[in-house]
Formats: structure tokens, C-alpha cells, sequence
């Protein structure tokens, strides 16, 4: 099971990657260079010369470069590596059967993100279309990191389950923030709370103007995920778990906390290219380090009794 342990992370850090990169596309405008798809300007490879011969088209080769690595990476690289991932479990199946609906559900978001790729360029890079472009992005790396975490060894030691469910809590708000993010900056309303902590001076803004409330929202969103984390690392601390979920809480905490001051940097600096990506790539690993924590102490938690054995024992699920 190690390879495909290997084969796993590996398969989450790129993905990481071209999230990254596709905050990168966003950031500089870059979605729309190639406003086709899967083609770009009817090439599957646009060389210079190609680029200077169409007519204007409003944006740089580089952008159009961007926008093509992205495709590139996402179709040429990351693909064919899910695909070995999931023969590597299908091969291996009989020692943990567990492994193979996890690796049919890959398989289906990533065939969805194949379609949603398309609609977001064709849709001509709406909000909605962007976040969920992401929002799937991201569940593919949370499948692809729980079945790093189940074929590597067993968590020594107990999770209480509630601390599971606290852990499980802020997955979920950091989900939300990070694709709200996404729409925020999509719609133009990165600045349209141009102070922090405070969104135009006030508490609770005049919520009137949908850009104003969607920064708003997903600052609360943040926000709370942040106080989640927080409250995490906290109980962490204070119970005696395993070793390897009280450090992936401490980072994890410790990483949102940077990225809430990163974000009140990146209001004050308006919002620079640099600063955008760096928010997006610190939200996302802050999301991967809370993925793995959640799987740990799921796997770690006590399980309920499932049924009631002849000899008066519980009997465990599986």
C-alpha cells in the first residue's frame, strides 16, 4: 500500500499545484485568453508566430501561455495520474477493498471537472461557473488525500467523536470561504469592503449592493472558519490525542491565522496580483492540512455499535 500511498500525494500536490496556477489565470485576467475549448484558437499548441498572425485579440501571449499550462497540466499530466492511481488500487483491491468506491468517486469528479472546464470557458468565466470550477477542484483533492491517509498506517491511539464532528464543522466553513472567494473575485467585489477588519467602516455593512455582500459573506465565512480552527487546536491541546492530529491541528490553525493576516494585507496593499495568488495558494493548503485532519480523526474516532452480538458484544462496523 505504500505505493499507492506515494502515488497518492503525489497526485495531491499537483493538484494543489494547478489550483494554484489557476489562481494565477484568474488573478492576471486570463481565463478568457483561450476562448475556446478544448482547443485554443482552434490549435491544440499556439506557437508565437500562430499569436501574431490572429487578429487582435485583447490579450498578451503570455496570458494566452497561462491558460494553456493550466489545460496542459490538468489534462496531459494530472489525468493520466488519477488514472494510475486508480488502476494501482484496482490492482491491489483485495487488500483494502475500502479504496475502490473512493477511486470510482475520482473518478467521476474528475470527469466532472473535464465538463465544468469547458462550461466555465464557454460560459465566459461567470461567478458561479468559477466557483464551482474550484468547489470540484477541491473536492478532488479531498478524495485524493483521504485515500493517501486510508492506505497509509493506522492512527495509533483515539479521537473523541465530537472532536471529529468539530474538525468535520470547519472543513465545511473553509469549503465555503474558499469558494465564496472565488466568486468575490470574480464579480469585481474584491474591494468592495475597503477596510478590514471593519467592511467600509462598518460592522455589518449596508448589504444593499451584491458586491458589498459577497465580500461580506465571505469574510463571515472566513471568519468563522478561522474561529473553528482556533477552537480546534485548542481542544487538541487540551485532550490527549494522537500525535499526528494534535500537529496537523496546530498547523492547520496556525496556517489560517496567517492567511486571515495575509487577507488583511492583501485589502490594504488593493488587492496586487502576488498578494491574490499567495491568499488563494495559503486558503488551499490551509483546506489540505484540514482534509488530512478530518481523515485522521475519523479514522481515529470510535465507531458506534452497529448491532448487538449473541454473546451480549458489540459489534463493530467494518
Amino acid at each position: 500500500m505504500r505505493l499507492i500511498r506515494r502515488v497518492a500525494l503525489s497526485t495531491a500536490l499537483l493538484t494543489y499545484a494547478l489550483i494554484v496556477l489557476g489562481a494565477l489565470v484568474r488573478s492576471t485576467n486570463s481565463g478568457l485568453s483561450c476562448p475556446d475549448w478544448p482547443t485554443c484558437y482552434g490549435y491544440w499548441l499556439l506557437t508565437p508566430s500562430d499569436f501574431a498572425a490572429l487578429p487582435y485579440t485583447g490579450y498578451t501571449y503570455g496570458q494566452v501561455m497561462l491558460e494553456w499550462v493550466h489545460r496542459l497540466i490538468a489534462g496531459v499530466f494530472l489525468g493520466p495520474l488519477v488514472l494510475v492511481l486508480v488502476g494501482l488500487i484496482l490492482w491491489r483491491r483485495r487488500e483494502r477493498v475500502g479504496l475502490v468506491p473512493a477511486a470510482a468517486f475520482l473518478l467521476a469528479l474528475l470527469l466532472f471537472q473535464k465538463l465544468l472546464g469547458g462550461i466555465t470557458v464557454l460560459d465566459r468565466n461567470s461567478p458561479w461557473s468559477v466557483a464551482l470550477h474550484l468547489g470540484n477542484a477541491m473536492l478532488v483533492l479531498a478524495v485524493i488525500l483521504w485515500i493517501a491517509v486510508r492506505a497509509g498506517e493506522p492512527v495509533r491511539g483515539t479521537v473523541p467523536p465530537k472532536f471529529a464532528t468539530l474538525v468535520g464543522a470547519s472543513w465545511v466553513l473553509a469549503f465555503a470561504a474558499i469558494t465564496s472567494a472565488a466568486i468575490v473575485a470574480k464579480s469585481g467585489a474584491a474591494l468592495a469592503c475597503s477596510t478590514w477588519p471593519l467592511c467600509n467602516g462598518a460592522l455589518i455593512p449596508e448589504l444593499g449592493d451584491p458586491l458589498v455582500r459577497a465580500n461580506f459573506v465571505h469574510r463571515v465565512l472566513a471568519g468563522l472558519a478561522a474561529l473553528a480552527l482556533v477552537g480546534v487546536a485548542w481542544r487538541a491541546r487540551a485532550s490527549d490525542l494522537p500525535p499526528t492530529v494534535s500537529r496537523l491541528a496546530a498547523m492547520a490553525a496556525g496556517l489560517i491565522l496567517l492567511e486571515v493576516l495575509l487577507g488583511a494585507v492583501t485589502v490594504w496593499g488593493e488587492i496586487a496580483t502576488t498578494l491574490a495568488v499567495a491568499h488563494q495558494a495559503l486558503g488551499v493548503a490551509v483546506f489540505a492540512k484540514l482534509t488530512l485532519l478530518w481523515w485522521q480523526a475519523r479514522a481515529a474516532a470510535p465507531r458506534p455499535a452497529a448491532a448487538e452480538g449473541s454473546d451480549g458484544l458489540a459489534l463493530r462496523g467494518a
